[in-house]
């Protein structure tokens, strides 16, 4: 994504505050780019994507700041409560006895609504389960307790809170490839939570803040406190680098001692460098959700993670534990959820809001939390979104109250869109030029901003062809449109690369998803009889 183009769009939108009065039914939940959120008025309770409310990532900083450091953000019952010990009792017995794990259970909810609630598969839960209770049998301090979530989202995710809370995200485990990457993952959460590095974090962001405020009132000079901020946020930096490699030593040693492919830690780590250049082209992902974000796969430290499985033994010891993993996450949801709409073959579908629009076709598109963001050639960007239309209101008068700055009045035009009622209008900021396209259906309003660079010629193009691709959905195409799933298949006599990937759905780079999806380098092969992941509805 052009994200100065995305953070000056942003910068032109703001919500009504009329918006607090909506429905929980009248809501449409998107989700929303880091990018936009800070020049975004928001209610508590967000207008954006279908018959549920989805409040925002409320104290979302102050929700980080208790996560491990390595796991802040790059889809049947998880709650598990899994236990090492003969005579196990539940989290929430224990949480009333220990006070990390009562501030771990404060946070669950909110980790919940951030990443979507829990995702219920009980095989899947068996097999996660299963690779949690081997490492606890390993663990450092066996009377530990852990609850582990399986979280439903499609971001690449794993981190712990204090208190023993563990979670990984769907979007994690269809990365994988075995179950000894899986449990490299969950083995790096529990070092965290062993060497209690959330809070020994918040205790030094506590120490940096407090030294901050000291230098500035000391210093009276605003370069030298600005300096002195700097210097204290690479000293914390540097602090959740050690974490990161000290959770990466303990995680590699339990992984070990387990049973598990020692080398599995290093393995998965290039499997998530690959997945984020392959995001990386093909549209943004939300940063402060992705596990890439907090632990960098430099180079240093997957050669780290090798020499630290190689203490262990040498290549081939261990079980990847492959077929079972694969058995668990045969037939998992891929991508977005239902409840939010889908992206195939370059258009936006929601079957449950009976809508669709499609970007030009040079265009990436990314299906986020807030909105419906696409970019293109020339920094243009587009964003949609959607809030109910107040009532009495037209939507020329819609336009003028108060969610558009920089808004040019005297642009303000009724049209119709494909049958539907609409209205146009231009505002500016900067260097930037935007269009603004609202279209009503039923009661409710969809917006789409489309902003270019001043003077740019495509401006009008993108904003024609985007805006007139959008209309309603037949009920057949409603009820046609089925979510993506990680399908399991065997490699058959005549299988090829490009035959399986051709089977692949939803994706237009369908070879390099497919080769990513089942970690397999540039000429590399499939031979028969070998499992594989495919997407398919």
């Amino acid at each position: 994504m052009h994200k100065c183009c995305l953070c000056q769009l942003a910068s032109v939108v703001k919500f009504a505050s009329n918006l607090s009065q909506l429905n929980c039914e009248d809501k449409i939940l998107f989700r929303h780019l880091p990018s936009l959120r800070a020049t975004l008025r928001l209610p508590d309770t967000r207008a954006i994507k279908t018959h549920n409310w989805r409040k925002p990532a409320i104290g979302l900083g102050l929700l980080l700041a208790a996560l491990t450091p390595a796991c802040q953000s790059i889809n049947s019952s998880s709650d598990l409560g899994l236990q090492p010990s003969s005579n196990p009792v539940t989290v929430e017995n224990v949480s009333r006895h220990d006070r990390l794990a009562q501030l771990g259970a404060q946070q669950h909810p909110r980790i919940l609504e951030t990443y979507g609630g829990e995702y219920k598969d009980a095989k899947l839960e068996r097999m996660v389960a299963k690779i949690v209770g081997k490492l606890t049998t390993v663990s450092d301090k066996p009377d530990q307790t852990y609850r582990i979530t399986i979280l439903d989202s499609p971001n690449i995710n794993a981190f712990a809170l204090p208190g023993g809370f563990l979670y990984v995200t769907r979007g994690l485990l269809a990365l994988a490839n075995d179950s000894s990457e899986v449990a490299a993952v969950i083995a790096h959460e529990m070092g965290h939570v062993v060497s209690n590095h959330g809070i020994l974090r918040q205790e030094k962001e506590a120490e940096t803040a407090i030294a901050g405020r000291v230098a500035s009132e000391l210093l009276q000079n605003e370069a030298a406190s600005r300096e002195a901020a700097i210097r204290g946020k690479l000293r914390l930096a540097q602090f959740s680098r050690n974490q990161e490699l000290q959770a990466d030593a303990i995680g590699i040693k339990m992984i070990g001692e387990a049973g598990y492919d020692p080398f599995a830690s290093a393995r998965f780590l290039q499997s998530m460098e690959a997945y984020t250049s392959f995001r990386s082209v093909s549209g943004a992902t939300d940063e402060r959700l992705d596990f890439l974000a907090s632990h960098p796969a430099t180079p240093q430290r997957i050669e780290l993670a090798l020499r630290h499985a190689r203490r262990v033994g040498a290549p081939g010891v261990g079980d990847a534990d492959r077929d079972s993993f694969l058995n668990g996450i045969d037939g998992i949801l891929y991508g977005d959820r239902p409840s939010e709409g889908y992206v195939r073959d370059q258009s936006f579908i929601h079957p449950k809001l009976g809508v669709t629009f499609r970007p030009p076709n040079d265009f990436t598109i990314d299906n986020s939390a807030n909105a419906v963001m696409a970019s293109g050639p020339g920094e243009i960007a587009i964003r949609f979104d959607g809030a109910s239309l107040p009532a009495g209101s037209s939507l020329t008068d819609y336009i003028r109250s108060g969610w558009v700055k920089g808004l040019e009045e005297n642009s303000i035009r009724p049209t119709t869109v494909n049958g539907l009622p609409a209205a146009t209008a231009r505002a500016s900021a900067d260097r930037w030029q935007f269009n603004i396209v609202v279209i009503g259906v039923d009661n409710k309003v969809y917006r789409f901003l489309i902003a270019a660079p001043n003077g740019s010629p495509a401006l009008e193009s993108a904003t024609q062809t985007v805006t007139q691709s959008f209309r309603r959905l037949s009920e057949s195409e409603r009820t046609a449109i089925k979510p993506l799933r990680i399908r399991v298949v065997t490699v058959k006599p005549g299988d090829t690369l490009g035959s399986l990937a051709a089977r692949m759905q939803g994706a237009t780079r369908k070879l390099e998803l497919f080769r990513l999806l089942n970690a397999l380098p540039a000429g590399a092969a499939v031979s028969v009889g070998d499992r594989v992941k495919i997407i398919s509805e």
